[in-house]
C-alpha cells in the first residue's frame, strides 16, 4: 500500500502534503495515557507499520506519557522519511492524577516546544497545535498571548506551521488575525457534530479539520442508524463511522489510533468503504 492508495488521498497544509488517513499516537502510552506501554516492542512495530503502509501524517503530543509517545516515535522512525510529517500539540501538562491542566504561559509554551523537539529528535516541528479549553471542551477567551508566543517560535525557525486544538470558532478567527492557521483539531464524529459550520468554513478557506475521538472517544459510537447501515454493508460500525468522516468534507483528516497492526489495517480498510447517497442520508439522521 502507498500514500496514493490510502483512503481519501492527500491534503496539503501550507507546504506539507499529507495523507488524509493519518495515525494518532496517543494510545501508545500506558493506561490513562500515562507511563510506558505494556508492549513496547508492539508499539514500535505499529509505528513502523504506519510508515510501511504509506501513512505520512502522525499526530502526537509530548504530554502523552508524558514524553512516552514522542520517544517511541523517535526510536521507531528516526531518521524520518522525507514524506513523513509529525504534528504535535502544546498548551497542557499532566498532573499526578492523570489530569490535563492548561499550561499556556509564554515560558511554558517555549519549554513544551523545546521538549517536543528534543524527544522527537527534530530541529523544527512541522505542525504545532495550540491546545485550548479543558477536558470539558473548548472554552471562550482570547488566544492572542499564547498564539503570539508560537508565532515567535515560528519566526525563530522552530515551527513550520501553526494550528489550534479544542478551539471555538471565535478563537480560530482571532488566531487567523495574528498568523495563518493550517489546521484545526477538535472533537467531532458521526454523533457529535457541533463543528459542522466550522468545518464548512475551513473547507472554503483550504484549512484542514482534524477530528479527535473520530469513533466516539472512550465510549464507542452506538446508534441504530449506524448499526443498520453497517449491517447492510457487512462492515463493522466503526468502519462506517470512519468512512463517513472522509465523505463529510474533503478537508477532514483522520487520525484514529491503535496499538495493533491488525486494527490499523482494519481502520484503513474501513475508511475506504464506499457509502451510497442512501447510506449518507441515513447516517445524517444521527447527528
Amino acid at each position: 500500500m502507498s500514500a496514493a492508495t490510502l483512503p481519501g488521498g492527500t491534503w496539503t497544509m501550507g507546504d506539507l502534503t499529507v495523507t488524509r488517513f493519518g495515525y494518532g499516537a496517543m494510545q501508545l502510552a500506558g493506561p490513562g495515557v500515562m507511563g510506558p506501554p505494556d508492549d513496547r516492542d508492539g508499539a514500535l512495530a505499529v509505528l513502523r507499520a504506519v510508515v510501511e503502509l504509506g501513512i505520512t501524517h502522525i499526530d502526537t503530543a509530548d504530554v502523552y506519557g508524558p514524553h512516552v509517545t514522542n520517544e517511541l516515535i523517535r526510536e521507531a522512525l528516526h531518521p524520518y522519511p522525507e514524506a513523513l510529517h509529525i504534528a504535535t500539540k502544546v498548551g497542557a501538562t499532566r498532573d499526578e492524577q492523570g489530569g490535563w491542566p492548561p499550561a499556556r504561559e509564554p515560558h511554558s509554551l517555549r519549554q513544551q516546544v523545546h521538549e517536543n523537539l528534543k524527544n522527537l529528535g527534530l530541529d523544527v516541528l512541522d505542525l504545532v497545535y495550540l491546545r485550548l479549553g479543558n477536558a470539558a471542551g473548548p472554552q471562550p477567551g482570547s488566544v492572542a498571548e499564547a498564539f503570539e508566543t508560537l508565532v515567535e517560535l515560528q519566526q525563530e525557525g522552530l515551527i513550520r506551521h501553526l494550528g489550534l486544538s479544542n478551539a471555538t470558532p471565535e478563537q480560530v478567527v482571532e488566531a487567523q488575525s495574528i498568523a495563518p492557521v493550517v489546521a484545526v483539531q477538535n472533537m467531532y464524529n458521526l454523533a457529535y457534530r457541533r463543528d459542522d459550520a466550522l468545518i464548512d468554513t475551513l473547507a472554503g478557506q483550504g484549512i484542514a479539520y482534524v477530528p479527535f475521538f473520530p469513533l466516539g472517544g472512550f465510549t464507542p459510537l452506538q446508534a441504530a442508524a449506524l448499526s443498520t447501515v453497517a449491517a447492510r454493508l457487512g462492515a463493522p460500525p466503526m468502519s462506517v463511522a470512519l468512512a463517513w468522516l472522509l465523505h463529510r468534507s474533503p478537508n477532514i483528516l483522520l487520525i484514529p489510533g491503535t496499538k495493533s497492526i491488525a486494527h490499523l489495517r482494519e481502520n484503513i480498510a474501513g475508511a475506504g468503504l464506499s457509502l451510497s447517497d442512501d447510506d449518507l442520508t441515513e447516517l445524517d439522521t444521527i447527528g
